[in-house]
């Protein structure tokens, strides 16, 4: 029998329960899960994000979910690369990829080496741009109430 090795990759930065069920969904459709936690550098250069939390910690949080088995941090933007340094067996992604160009192609490419793309429901009502959103707008209106009591004073 063969072993599932499943992989489940994100940034996880402001851990939300969309975080939470793509781990659990992915836990249940393999033998052993191996999460990607995206690096502060890729996510820089990939996304042009920063993360509010830094990898190492987000690697911790994501350690301590009892469906992970292995962290692993991603370094590069190549899932193939990715790919030859894990060894998984099975892809698991978000909804929201199905169908799309970047998606074809992930099917593609993983279809030549015998990795299977496994696409879970998005959790569209929760989402990291969202919290960031909120945590900007959040901030800047503590800014402009501190301006204004200091302009008052």
């Amino acid at each position: 029998m063969t072993v599932r090795i499943g992989y489940a990759a994100g940034a996880f930065d402001l851990f939300h329960v969309g975080h939470l069920n793509i781990l659990r969904h992915a836990r249940n459709h393999c033998d052993m899960l191996v999460a990607g936690v995206v690096s502060d550098e890729m996510l820089h250069e990939v996304k042009g994000v920063d993360p509010f939390i830094p990898t190492a910690e987000r690697a911790d949080i994501v350690r301590g979910i009892r469906f992970v088995d292995h962290v692993h941090i991603e370094r590069v933007p190549d899932k193939l690369a990715v790919w030859r340094e894990v060894g998984f067996t099975h892809f698991f992604k978000g909804d929201d990829w199905r169908g799309t160009e970047k998606g074809n192609r992930l099917e593609r490419e993983f279809a030549e080496v015998g990795v299977e793309v496994v696409y879970f429901p998005y959790t569209a009502h929760t989402s990291s741009t969202q919290l960031r959103r909120a945590l900007e707008v959040a901030s800047a209106e503590t800014l402009y109430d501190h301006e204004l009591r200091s302009e008052s004073a």
